[in-house]
């Protein structure tokens, strides 16, 4: 009797155990009927993070709460910013059903990353690279930069560039900054055709210390001095400089009309203004502003951009403005437009992006004080991912198609 009495129980357990096909009970994740209202990274202005960081967050904002995302998000942030620990909290949202996502950094005491900001190819303009390394301790940093830009300027910049910043200087609303750049230049062939020889200069050096202040949450201003020297060789060897004050008013502001879309403001206005007070060789004032506004809903994102600048007086060529590269007129060549830039530019622009897809629409003129504006367009195609794009752009000109070829990484 003892024996059959065992058998039931442990027949009765086994069954308890394994259960009917009926009776199991599916695993359901509660979280998931949450949707991520916004998503909040304490202390962002101490670290830069990547668009593709950037694009993940905004991709999770308005879908249902995913802890596994979460956690990849997390990692992803502590393995690009090289923290200690990246950790975050979910509370409540404003509305029902709804919550905000919080993450935490902890920084090392000492962090060191290399970084990779800029790496592009132009069809006709040839490559452009930039590497850096950043490190820090509390709240001073420090950034090397070994570069070869053929992007920005008229000319090609070889050089470093180094830079230290206390990002707190008694209160989190002001920073001090020392930067120092040194560059071999070389120059294309037809704008040594056209140049005054005069004004081509061999290596240039720039010692800026700066200040900045968080005037309002979205409102900064820079202002410091610039000590800039070059080393021109025709009819001899010598040297110039191009000492000035700089000042950057810039504006910064994210809205976020509803769960699902975002948008984003950004305004700015800078000042250079070289002059005998600080001997200088060269006087001048050169202006410029920039505007951007940014509006994304679920995977689509609209841009539109414009920027102008001015410059009174006589400036160094690596002050005047060029249209013609990765960002700017894209499609064109830069030295096709004028070989030595302009003292009066504007250009706008309009980006519409869905998922990895881009399409983009440039229109802009680069001339000088006293002649005629060329307005010049072109249109492209692209796909863009984490930071990473690849475009055929297309001059719109005489009815020719000549396509431009764009691909590499520009944070």
């Amino acid at each position: 009797m003892r024996l059959f009495l065992t058998g039931v129980l442990l027949a009765g357990a086994s069954s308890l155990i394994k259960g009917e096909p009926s009776q199991i009970t599916p695993v359901v994740n509660v979280n998931s009927r949450y949707v991520v209202e916004s998503i909040e990274i304490a202390g962002q202005d101490q670290f830069t993070l990547s668009a593709g960081i950037h694009e993940q967050i905004q991709n999770l904002v308005g879908e249902n709460l995913d802890p596994a995302s979460l956690d990849e998000l997390s990692e992803r942030i502590r393995k690009e910013i090289h923290a200690k620990t990246v950790t975050y909290r979910i509370g409540r949202g404003d509305q029902p059903d709804q919550v905000k996502v919080n993450f935490e950094v902890t920084r090392r005491s000492i962090a060191f990353e290399v970084n990779v900001p800029k790496f592009l190819y132009h069809s006709t303009q040839g490559w452009t690279g930039v590497v850096e390394g950043v490190t820090g301790y509390g709240s001073s940093g420090v950034t090397f930069r070994l570069l070869s830009d053929n992007d920005e300027l008229v000319e090609r910049n070889t050089g470093i560039l180094a830079r230290y910043e206390n990002k707190r200087l008694g209160t989190d609303r002001v920073r001090l900054g020392f930067q120092f750049e040194s560059y071999h230049q070389s120059w294309n062939r037809t704008t040594r055709d056209v140049a005054d020889p005069s004004a081509l200069y061999r290596n240039r050096q720039n010692f800026e210390p700066t200040l900045t202040i968080q005037l309002a949450k979205p409102l900064t201003l820079t202002a410091g001095v610039s000590f800039e020297r070059f080393q021109t060789q025709f009819p001899a060897a010598r040297i110039e400089s191009a000492n000035a004050v700089v000042n950057t008013l810039r504006y910064h502001r994210l809205l976020e009309d509803s769960d699902a879309q975002k948008q984003v403001l950004d305004a700015g206005y800078s000042l250079r203004a070289a002059t005998t007070l600080l001997s200088s060789d060269f006087g001048y004032a050169r202006h410029h502003w920039n505007f951007s506004y940014t509006f994304s809903r679920d995977k689509q994102t609209l841009l539109v951009s414009f920027i102008g600048g001015v410059i009174a007086g006589r400036a160094p060529l690596y002050e005047r403005y060029v249209l013609g590269n990765s960002s700017t007129l894209r499609g064109w060549n830069r030295f096709d437009i004028d070989p030595l830039g302009g003292n009066r530019m504007a250009h706008g622009s309009v980006e519409y992006r869905y998922h990895y897809f881009q399409v983009f629409y440039d229109a802009g003129a680069v001339w000088d004080h006293g002649k005629d504006a060329t307005p010049r367009n072109s249109v492209g195609v692209g796909l863009r991912k984490d930071g990473f794009s690849l475009a055929v752009a297309f001059p719109l000109k005489d009815g020719r198609v000549d396509p431009v070829f764009i691909a590499g990484m520009n944070f």
